[in-house]
């Protein structure tokens, strides 16, 4: 007797190729995945680093009030490059006083009321 090969495949072979290609399409699911975590978090990193950069060079900067802005006019434009506009609420006289203030609290010297 001749076994003649079937032209259909068997049910076993048919659910273990099965099962074959979704353990493949797991595995490349994972690595991208995997992949896709790298990137975020490398651009998550690079983002507190700017952030910090930026922010050590606010902490890092001399600053210096502007009370007569006629003198502007004055300077010259290489000097002019160089200066920014910044909020000035927290230098005010006001602020400097109180901050003033803050430092005899720290000391422990009695404060003219």
């Amino acid at each position: 007797m001749v076994k003649v090969r079937s032209l259909r495949r068997s049910w076993e072979i048919k659910m273990q190729e099965r099962q074959e290609k979704k353990m493949v399409k797991d595995f490349a699911k994972q690595l991208k995945e995997e992949k896709q975590q790298k990137v975020e978090e490398k651009k998550r990193r690079r983002e507190e680093n700017l952030k910090r950069r930026l922010e050590n060079e606010r902490k890092a900067e001399v600053v210096q009030v502007i009370r007569n802005p006629a003198k502007l006019k004055r300077t010259q434009k290489k000097r002019l490059r160089g200066i920014e506009k910044r909020d000035t609420l927290m230098l005010s006289t006001h602020g400097e006083r109180k901050t003033h203030t803050e430092r005899l609290r720290k000391k422990k010297l009695p404060t003219s009321t």
